[in-house]
This record gives C-alpha cells, structure tokens and sequence, in this order.
C-alpha cells in the first residue's frame, strides 16, 4: 500500500500538487509581483517627494495645480493594469474548469460526493459505491469530479495544495475538479465559518498510485470480519442496545444514517473528531465517554458509559477496518 508522506511544514499554497494548484499559484505569484511592482513605485515617490520637496524654510511652498496629462497617464495606466489583471484571471478560471473529455460536467455523474455536516465530511464515492468520513482517497493522475452538497448550513470545501475553494450551499450542488500529481497526505479544511465547532471541520485527502488505489478498494469491499474476543462481541451488541446505529451506519447497504459518520471502517482513520483527536484506543475511549468535553455542541450525546461498557465499544470498534 501507499507509503503514506506528510504534508511538509509550510504554506500550503506554495506547494501546489496538482495542475489547478499551479495554476492558482501562478496567478498569485502574477499579482503579487505586480501589487508590489506598484507598491514599489508609488512608495518610492512619497521618499523622493518627501525628501526633494521637504521645507527648509518657514514660508509657504510653490503651489502646482496638476498636469492634465499626468492626471490621464495614472488613470489610463491602473485601467490597463486592473484589465490586464482580469484577463490573465479568467484565462486561469477556464483552465482549471477544463473538462477532460467531451462530457459536460453538468451531464456526468460525480466520482464523488461530498457532504459537510456540522462538523464533519461525508465522502461517498460514485464508483464502487463506498461511503468514508473526513477522508478522501483518490487515485494520482486523474481528475475527478466531486459534487459538493451540505446537510445544514454553509460549508466550504478547500484542499489548497490541490484545488481552489468551493462553497457547500444547503439545497445547491456545486461542483469542483480534484487532481493531485503525486502521492501524499493533503490536509483539507472547512474555510467557511459554520459554527462553534468549525475549526475542528478537517479532513485528508489520501492521493495513492493507481495501482496503490485499486488495492485500497478491493481492502474496502472485502466482508466485514466477525468479531473474535468477548469483549469485541460485547460491544458490537452494545452498539445496538444504546442505539448507536440510529445515527452511525456501519456499511450495511442500504441503509445509511448520515447524523453521524459511517464506522464501516473507523480503526483505518488516521483522526477522530473532524482533526480533534489522533485515532488511538485511548483517544477513542475519551471520545466515547465524553463527546462533548472533546468538540463541544457536536451532536453525538454524552450516554453516560461505563468504563467497562466503553473498554467494549472500543474493542469493537478496533475490528473495524
């Protein structure tokens, strides 16, 4: 499987990994060097003037009225320059939306739909009909559509090493192309404010070699094994009695709550919480005691566990992959 890299430590804007990405960051470098281009000059005036027309003596300066062609020039000149700029935009716009084929992305169906809940992501893939929470795999060299849609309110979706922004409207779907050059770890955020808990609204999204891919959705469509210790049987009943499974599926085709995230394959997750907790036993063990203690307002109740009963939940859950 995909030896998994971390994103390095730095701005991830500068580090595109995929053609939009560059593309974005391309039209950043652009307007930056002309922002500062002009920074530069309309700075270096104020010094020339201040230090050129500074006044030695104590009498009133020489008045000028201004130059009618002076005026024209710095009117005309940030016209062009702001129209140039608008070009240069659009040209960038219809390059990232290209289609790669001669199917309208209005007419095709996604690769993938993802859905912001308050405060986690909902992932189900067209193709093989796979749902994940807060993770997104995808394959390296192919650019995938995704439909974005929200079950509340306004979320938006943003991968900045991958893909430009894109808002999840409640009642409207958006579309937007997802495409990474190399394998890695991307992290993902929820870029517009939804709620108390909209800071812990992370996800990853988990680009592997094709090859890497494939092994990864056939490990996904394997049965789920039956449990084998005590301890793990003990907990899967659990999670029926105290109606866990009114909110978390857990893969059964066909039916599938969305309150709460699907757990068909939890213990393979990387976080816990939208990014609020490393997935350990102990952290899970924490969750499960006290959900609102970790992401406070987050719709999963405090049951009042016992120690025994959540040392249950977590071996059960443990099998989960």
């Amino acid at each position: 499987m995909l030896p998994i890299q971390q994103e390095p430590w730095s701005f991830p804007v500068f580090a595109p990994a995929s053609p939009q990405a560059a593309e974005i960051h391309r039209l950043f470098d652009t307007v930056l060097l002309v922002c500062g281009g002009i920074f530069a000059i309309v700075a270096g005036l104020v010094l020339v003037a201040l230090w050129r027309f500074r006044n030695r003596e104590d009498r009133t300066p020489k008045q000028d009225f201004g130059s009618e062609k002076l005026e024209i020039a710095w009117i005309v000149g940030p016209v062009l320059v702001v129209t140039w700029l608008a070009v240069v935009t659009v040209q960038i716009v219809l390059t990232i939306n290209v289609v790669p084929n001669a199917q309208a992305p209005s007419s095709r169906d996604p690769d993938l739909v993802v859905i912001g809940h308050q405060w986690w992501w909902e992932v189900r893939y067209h193709d093989p009909g796979l749902v994940d929470a807060n993770e997104i795999h995808i394959p390296t060299g192919r650019k995938l559509l995704v439909e974005l849609r929200s079950a509340d309110v306004v979320h938006s979706f943003w991968v900045p090493r991958l893909a430009r922004k894109m808002d999840a409207i409640p009642g409207k779907r958006n579309r937007i192309w997802l495409e990474a050059d190399t394998p890695g770890v991307y992290r993902g955020w929820c870029s517009e404010f939804c709620g108390s808990q909209h800071a812990w609204m992370t996800f990853r999204v988990i680009a592997h070699e094709p090859a890497d891919f494939g092994r990864w959705v056939a490990a996904r469509q394997r049965e789920r094994a039956e449990p084998e210790t005590a301890a793990a049987k003990a907990g899967e009943r659990l999670f029926h009695a105290v109606t866990c499974a009114d909110c978390h599926s857990v893969g059964e085709s066909g039916s599938r709550p969305n309150i709460g995230p699907d757990l068909a394959h939890i213990a393979s997750r990387k976080e816990l919480a939208g990014g609020a907790l490393e997935n350990t036993p102990a952290n899970l063990a924490r969750w499960l005691a006290d959900p609102q203690a970790v992401k406070p307002q987050c719709r999963m109740p405090n049951f009042n566990l016992g120690d025994r009963q959540i040392q249950e939940l977590v071996a059960w859950l443990s099998t989960l992959r």
